[in-house]
C-alpha cells in the first residue's frame, strides 16, 4: 500500500470523538473519574463517580478536592501529598479510606496524575478511584479468621496448662490436708483443727473462683449462640456492678463513684458488659489503698463509647502493662496466688470486648494508680470492616 493512499482510507475510517470517550468512561461504573483544575477544585465527574460517592454532578463541581476525603487524611495533608507526589513521579497510587455524600466509609485504589494540553501546559489533574471495599472485606475476613484459630490454639494450651498446674496443684494440696485430718482428727488440738479447716475453704474456695474464670473464658470461646447483643443504658450496669462489690469496697474505705450519664448506651451483650465492669472494678479494688477512689467515666468518639475506670491505686511497671492483655502460664499463676485470679479475669475481659467488636488498654503510673480504658459500638454494626490503625 502506497503511503499517499493513507489519508483518504483514513478519511473512510470512523474517528472517536471526544463525546465517544465520555460514554466509555461514564459506562465505568466501578471507578470513579474526575478531574480537577490547577487549584484542585473538581471540573468534571463521571456517572462512576455519583455511583460511588453518592454526589450528583451538580453538587460537586467547583468544589474542592478534598471532599472525598476523610477527616484523618486531611488532617494529615493527603491530598496535597497525593498532588506533589503526582508532580514529582506522574503518578501517585494509594490504597485509603475515603468517605462518601452520606459519611459512609469506603476502601478504593486511587490513581492521581497531571493533565497537560499540547503544549505541555498544565491544566490540572485526573484522579481514578476503584472500589476495592468488597475485596476489602474478604480479606479482612480470612485475617480475622486466622487470628481466630490462631488465638483458639494459644487460648487451648493456656486452659490445659492451667488445668495441669494452677487447678490441679492446688487440689493436690486440699486432697493431702483432708487426708490429714482424717487421719489424725482425734489426736489434734482444737485450735489445729479450726486452722486446717480454714485453709481447706480459703484454698477449696479459690479454686472455685479460678474453676468459674474458665467456664466463662470457655463460654465466649466456644459457645457463640449465646452471645445476644442489644441496646443497653450504661449506667444501670454500672451501678449493678457498684452494688455488688459495694461491701467489699468499704472493708477498705474505698470510694466507688461514675459520671455516666442517663440514656447513655451501648450495642453490645449484657452480660458480658456486667462482667467487663465487674472484672475491673473488682481489680482496681484489689489494687487500691485504703481510702482511695475508683471513678468510672465515659465520651463518645466516633460510632464508639469510650469508658474509663480510673483508680488511685498502686499503679504497674510498664513491663507489667505490655504483657498484661496476654498473660502466660506463669502471670496468671503469680496473679492467682496474689490478686485471686485477676489475670485470667482479665483474658475474659478482653475476650468479651473482642466479641462485641471493642477493645481494652491500660495508662498507668507506678504509685499514682491506673485507668483502664474499653471501647463498645454504640450502635449495631452496619459493615465488618474495620479501618486498620
Amino acid at each position: 500500500m502506497a503511503h499517499k493512499d493513507l489519508p483518504k482510507i483514513l478519511q473512510n475510517k470512523y474517528i472517536p470523538t471526544a463525546d465517544f470517550y465520555s460514554q466509555i468512561i461514564d459506562s465505568l461504573q466501578d471507578y470513579s473519574i474526575l478531574t480537577l483544575d490547577t487549584e484542585f477544585k473538581i471540573n468534571s465527574w463521571s456517572s462512576g463517580s455519583t455511583n460511588i460517592f453518592g454526589y450528583e454532578t451538580d453538587e460537586v463541581i467547583g468544589q474542592s478536592f478534598d471532599i472525598i476525603f476523610t477527616d484523618e487524611d486531611l488532617k494529615n495533608g493527603i491530598p496535597k501529598k497525593e498532588i506533589d507526589t503526582a508532580l514529582k513521579d506522574g503518578r501517585s497510587t494509594d490504597n485509603r479510606w475515603h468517605i462518601t455524600k452520606d459519611k459512609k466509609r469506603f476502601y478504593a485504589y486511587g490513581l492521581v496524575f497531571p493533565l497537560t494540553g499540547i503544549d505541555g501546559e498544565m491544566l490540572g489533574y485526573v484522579k481514578i478511584l476503584r472500589d476495592l471495599t468488597e475485596i476489602k472485606e474478604s480479606e479482612d475476613a480470612v485475617k480475622k479468621y486466622t487470628k481466630e484459630l490462631e488465638d483458639l490454639n494459644t487460648h487451648k494450651e493456656s486452659v490445659l496448662a492451667i488445668l495441669s498446674h494452677d487447678l490441679r496443684s492446688p487440689l493436690a494440696g486440699i486432697i493431702s490436708t483432708a487426708k490429714y485430718l482424717k487421719t489424725n482428727f482425734e489426736d489434734m488440738k482444737a485450735s489445729s483443727v479450726k486452722q486446717m479447716l480454714e485453709l481447706l475453704y480459703k484454698a477449696s474456695t479459690d479454686e472455685l473462683e479460678m474453676l468459674d474464670y474458665l467456664l466463662e473464658w470457655a463460654r465466649i470461646k466456644y459457645a457463640s449462640d449465646v452471645f445476644s447483643p442489644t441496646k443497653i443504658e450504661l449506667v444501670e450496669h454500672v451501678e449493678k456492678v457498684f452494688d455488688t462489690l459495694k461491701d467489699t469496697a468499704a472493708i477498705n474505705t474505698i470510694n466507688l463513684h461514675h459520671e455516666i450519664k442517663e440514656k447513655v448506651s451501648v450495642f453490645a451483650d449484657s452480660k458480658m458488659v456486667l462482667s467487663i465492669i465487674q472484672n475491673i472494678v473488682s481489680n482496681a479494688i484489689k489494687h487500691s489503698h485504703k481510702g482511695g477512689k475508683i471513678t468510672i467515666s465515659a465520651k463518645e468518639k466516633d460510632d464508639r463509647l469510650i469508658i474509663q475506670v480510673k483508680d488511685t491505686g498502686i499503679g504497674m511497671s510498664k513491663e507489667i502493662q505490655e504483657k498484661l492483655f496476654t498473660p502466660q502460664l506463669k502471670t496468671l499463676s503469680e496473679a492467682r496466688k496474689e490478686n485471686k485470679g485477676a489475670g485470667i479475669g482479665l483474658l475474659l475481659v478482653k475476650g468479651f470486648l473482642e466479641k462485641n467488636e471493642g477493645e481494652i488498654w491500660v495508662e498507668s503510673v507506678e504509685g499514682e494508680g491506673s485507668s483502664f480504658y474499653f471501647t463498645l459500638p454504640i450502635t449495631k454494626s452496619s459493615t465488618k470492616i474495620k479501618e486498620s490503625k
